[in-house]
């Protein structure tokens, strides 16, 4: 058995769907489906063989439910991504204590375990993007979602849990299931929904010199290049801290601008001022390398930029399907 938290979500509903691709079915989906988001769509495709609600797979794990029952691993992907979120005790519950639990249950029993961090812990790059462990203390993240990612890794690595736990600090993932997201939608799918409207799409000016509108650059990686950088991650056995991203930067008006070519639409952007309350947290440049990923022999290309926004919008966005409708 695999268990498969945040398994509604994103990344997680495409790790169920390649794991699927995979042969793999004997799955625990674990997520929080909530009373007011349409989650439950991302998993109806999907195949699995249980469902539990996040606290009821935690009061589980604590009570010894799972004693005796063989799992396979684990591939922790549950947790709070807004990177807007301001309720700090909730965020350090919710990403943090939530992970360290389950490490310490993984690590009991010798259960592989691949976990969420992200590059949110790399603050604004003015200590580079190294997926180096020996450096985590150097980071300085920019929101409070960066500091609870932040916080299970150190814990971990205090601990000599990163010998054999696998932390992916994932870059900015788009693609398929992330309607549910609301403010957090990906620009890809905004560009979507505005191209489609009103022909246009907007964008936040640069506040920076060196950066002109929407030249600001971001590491983009689709989903489905995503979980199958996690799935050779989990089968390797290797255990630190491994970036998940393309390890080409690319900016947001290269990234519209592939919108609109998928669309078959002509490029019409708009720069709009950006709220006060995020230019001091606002990360102007991102680059997630793999060169770790790909020494242990992660060898397969990342889908080119406009590929992936391609297959994105004219495969799924256009048809409204999800993952496994395919």
């Amino acid at each position: 058995m695999f268990i498969v938290t945040g398994a509604a979500g994103l990344i997680g509903s495409a790790m169920i769907w390649q794991l699927n691709r995979s042969g793999i079915s004997d799955i625990l989906a674990v997520d929080h489906l909530g009373a007011t988001t349409d989650k439950w769509k991302n998993l109806a495709p999907l195949a699995f063989d249980d469902y539990l609600e996040r606290e009821d797979f935690r009061a589980k794990l604590h009570s010894g439910a799972f004693t005796g029952r063989k799992i396979d691993g684990v591939i922790h992907l549950g947790a709070c991504s807004a990177t807007t979120e301001r309720d700090a005790s909730y965020l350090v519950d919710n990403n943090f204590r939530y992970t360290a639990e389950l490490a310490e249950y993984c690590t009991a029993n010798n259960i592989r375990m691949v976990y969420a961090s992200s590059c949110a812990t790399y603050g604004n790059g003015e200590n580079g993007y190294a997926d180096d462990e020996n450096t985590i203390e150097a980071l300085r993240p920019l929101n409070m979602y960066g500091y609870s990612k932040q916080l299970f890794d150190l814990w971990a690595k205090r601990r000599g849990m990163l010998k054999t736990l696998a932390g992916c600090k994932f870059s900015n993932i788009y693609g398929p299931n992330e309607a549910h997201k609301g403010n957090m939608r990906s620009v890809v799918m905004r560009s979507w929904e505005q191209i489609t409207a009103t022909g246009k799409m907007e964008l936040f000016r640069s506040y920076r010199k060196e950066y002109a509108d929407g030249e600001q650059l971001r590491d983009f990686l689709y989903v489905k290049d995503a979980v199958k950088m996690v799935e050779f991650l989990f089968n390797s056995g290797a255990g630190g801290i491994y970036n998940v991203g393309s390890g080409t930067p690319e900016s947001w008006n290269k990234l519209v601008g592939a919108a609109f070519a998928a669309l078959d639409k002509p490029v019409n952007i708009s720069y709009i001022e950006m709220p006060e309350s995020l230019r001091d947290r606002y990360q102007y440049y991102t680059c997630a390398k793999i060169d770790k990923l790909r020494a242990l022999g992660y060898d397969a290309p990342v889908t080119p930029l406009a590929d992936a926004v391609a297959d994105y919008l004219q495969n799924y966005l256009n048809k409204d399907l999800h993952l496994g409708d395919e």
